[in-house]
């Protein structure tokens, strides 16, 4: 009966096969007696189906969470050097847009790590470059938002460009240390010296450093005129490390702080120094950003720091995203190819909130993916997998009529003008009630594809049989399934006064028709169109609109 219960609770009635594939499993012996398992089975699943709600209920209560203690968690691998209640983490995003999908793995794994070790889990936002990655204002709130839908809220949230001086401070005491110095060559100029591993002029003059830094300060410098590098080696092997830039001249106004500073530190400088400010102990980045650890090291060693514990992870690809960048998707906002920064087609997390994720299907998903170091690439059908286990038990069913066909049922006209209860869910949450009538739609794929004579069942309602395509006219065939092919011949449907016109917002395209009018009661939540696809009911204005969740 438990796996009677569970198979019921995913999808709706219970599979003889499906229960005995899971008996089988656990009690391999019983397989020399198939015949007589398959028959107490066929009668247990008998018996289940003929209990009330109120039974049923107390069954799926007992039964389906068992299921879910039984089904072993992934988690995430032991951090090296970790210590419990000493952990600190963060993820440090550019708020140039809102967090996508790869965001969400950065804050689902980092927060996730804070947990596993009673630490703290940080939410910096690196915004120090006002122009070419200039920060979005809406995208800070945004970010917190997402953090809180996760359940991963930060401990504490940082906004570096508020942080200014603090940078300030640390790159004049480099300066006065001469392990920094302003450097006046063009970009070209410098170029040449790193590829050749010579020191530029600059390197080591007699000027005061201290003093070309005031100047920049003060505003005695243009844009690109001065930089201040940090020494590393010039004859280092690979030439991304020889002298990088950590300060340079940005005049330009900044969506949070204004016109308070225009000389900026680069991401590499602003996030070694609020690393080792904040007690970061580990940090997962991309491998790809390998060189931004040991640029940063020299700082560390400067300084007498002790440089975090790094782990390098691979990217992930999402098969159905290709390369979206934040900037790419930004461009094709402002060309009108999409809606906005919540258009169902993107791979935002306000797009898949819109859409009726729940954030706990993401962070399975993430956290299933692990932190090693090779690359993945994974489709959107196994998030699908994991977000259906979640609403699949409790989403409500509806008929949803895309691209609709009127047709008239002859024959029985006075009996068809009944009530047809049809099940509410598949958790046993009552029944949902639609009048009959001789006059129903149905979906054209269904329409054109039954030849002239053949019996369709109307879902729980009746069997009709086509007479003529032309005219959309069926015959009343009987109110018992028996007779009917399973599957494509059982059929949704909807009479004119349950149909209320709906749109759903699709991934590849939109879809209109008739939803049935008891949808319009759970608006803001997931439901299950039958035989098309899980969606959000978003509103209902003049008409009802849906948000494609996934199949």
């Amino acid at each position: 009966m438990k796996y009677v219960v569970q198979n019921a609770a995913k999808y709706g009635k219970a599979s003889d096969k499906a229960v005995m594939g899971k008996i089988m499993a656990e009690v391999p012996e019983l397989r020399r007696k198939a015949k007589e398992v398959l028959e107490v089975v066929r009668n247990c699943i008998a018996e289940f189906e003929m209990l009330d709600d109120a039974a049923k209920a107390k069954l799926f209560e007992k039964y389906a969470r068992e299921e879910k203690r039984e089904v072993r968690e992934s988690r995430l691998p032991e951090l090296e050097g970790a210590e419990r209640g000493r952990v600190v983490m963060r993820f440090a995003p550019n708020p140039n847009g809102p967090a996508t999908m790869g965001s969400a793995r950065g804050i689902i794994v980092n927060s996730e790590y804070a947990k596993m070790y009673d630490g703290r889990f940080i939410l910096r936002f690196d915004d120090t470059d006002p122009r070419t990655k200039r920060p979005m204002l809406e995208a800070y709130d945004w970010y917190l938002e997402d953090c809180e839908w996760l359940d991963a809220k930060p401990h504490e949230v940082i906004y570096a460009s508020r942080r200014i001086p603090v940078y300030y401070e640390h790159i004049e005491k480099l300066l006065e240390m001469k392990k920094a110095y302003p450097c006046f060559c063009s970009r070209e100029e410098f170029r040449r010296y790193r590829s050749e591993g010579i020191e530029c002029p600059h390197r080591n003059t007699s000027e005061d450093a201290l003093e070309i830094w005031q100047k920049m300060l003060d505003g005695a410098y243009k844009e690109g005129e001065v930089v201040i590098r940090i020494k590393t080696d010039m004859k280092h092997r690979d030439p991304a490390i020889r002298d990088w830039v950590a300060f340079r001249i940005i005049y330009e106004s900044h969506p949070l702080v204004g016109d308070a500073y225009h000389v900026y530190p680069t991401l590499d400088f602003e996030s070694a120094i609020e690393d080792h400010i904040n007690g970061i102990t580990h940090i997962i980045r991309g491998k790809d950003l390998i060189d931004s650890e040991r640029r940063q090291r020299y700082i560390y060693e400067y300084f007498g720091w002790e440089y975090p514990i790094t782990k390098h992870w691979g990217r992930v690809s999402i098969h159905e995203f290709g390369r979206l960048s934040t900037s790419t998707i930004r461009k094709a906002i402002e060309a009108g190819e999409f809606t906005g920064w919540d258009d169902p087609r993107l791979p935002t997390l306000r797009a898949l909130r819109r859409r009726g994720f729940k954030p706990e299907a993401i962070r399975k998903f993430f956290i299933s993916l692990g932190v090693g170091e090779n690359d993945v690439s994974v489709s959107m059908k196994n998030l699908y997998a994991e977000n259906r286990k979640i609403i699949d038990p409790i989403a409500n069913r509806y008929f949803f009529v895309w691209d609709p066909v009127k047709i008239r049922i002859e024959g029985e006209a006075e009996e068809l003008e009944k009530e047809v209860r049809l099940p509410l869910n598949p958790g046993g949450a009552g029944f949902r009630v639609i009048r009959g009538s001789n006059e129903v739609y149905i979906s054209r794929d269904d329409f054109e594809r039954f030849n002239k004579g053949e019996i369709v069942r109307l879902k729980e309602f009746c069997n009709i049989r086509l007479e003529d395509r032309e005219k959309g006219i069926f015959s009343f065939a009987g109110w018992k399934p028996e007779g009917v092919k399973k599957g494509k011949n059982i059929i949704h449907w909807l009479p004119e006064s349950e149909a209320v016109p709906c749109t759903v917002l699709g991934i590849e395209k939109n879809y209109r028709g008739f939803a049935e009018s008891n949808a319009v009661k759970d608006i803001g939540k997931v439901v299950q169109f039958e035989r098309f696809a899980f969606c959000r009911i978003e509103s209902l204005n003049r008409e009802l609109r849906a948000v494609y969740t996934h199949p």
